[in-house]
């Protein structure tokens, strides 16, 4: 066996034995976590039980790893994901939705990106994809919740990520 096929042996073993340990892999949530607001008062123009504001359309909350679908200041999903690494992270900031793709391959990973909403710089994008994993950046959701996303979001709506 050659030495990097060795190498890739011995670190996928490492992540599940972290993973079964319980021990968090960057991006991959290992419970279910409610977002908690910061102390002190609310300002007037914050969704409820969001970090986000009333002009989000989508808002992702990488501490707790929640994300909602907003509609009129008000939540009409919320859902958990799996975001980017270390090396790979999901950025944080305001964007728009570029574009999107229900049949996508990634071209960097040759890696299949269903349900694919681009909405920031380098191809980050809401799409499916596996949980126990974490991303090249995006936010990697549930077939039923990157389906609920990928109807939902329309080019230009506001994504923040928190």
């Amino acid at each position: 066996m050659s030495r990097s096929r060795v190498l890739a042996v011995l670190g996928a073993s490492a992540v599940a034995l972290v993973a079964a340990a319980g021990v968090a892999v960057a991006g991959v949530p290992t419970s279910t976590r409610p977002y908690v607001a910061p102390p002190g008062p609310t300002p007037a123009n914050i969704v409820p039980g969001t970090p986000c504001t009333t002009s989000a359309r989508a808002c992702v909350d990488l501490d707790s790893h929640n994300a909602w679908l907003i509609r009129g200041g008000q939540v009409t999903r919320a859902v958990r994901f799996v975001d980017g690494d270390e090396e790979t992270p999901t950025p944080p900031g305001t964007y728009r939705v570029e574009w999107k793709a229900e049949s996508y391959t990634s071209r960097e990973f040759n890696t299949p990106m269903p349900y694919s909403v681009f909405f920031a710089p380098g191809g980050i994008a809401f799409h499916e994809g596996g949980q126990t994993t974490p991303s090249a950046g995006c936010v990697k959701l549930v077939r039923e919740d990157a389906q609920a996303f990928f109807a939902d979001l329309l080019v230009g709506d506001e994504v923040q990520v928190k």
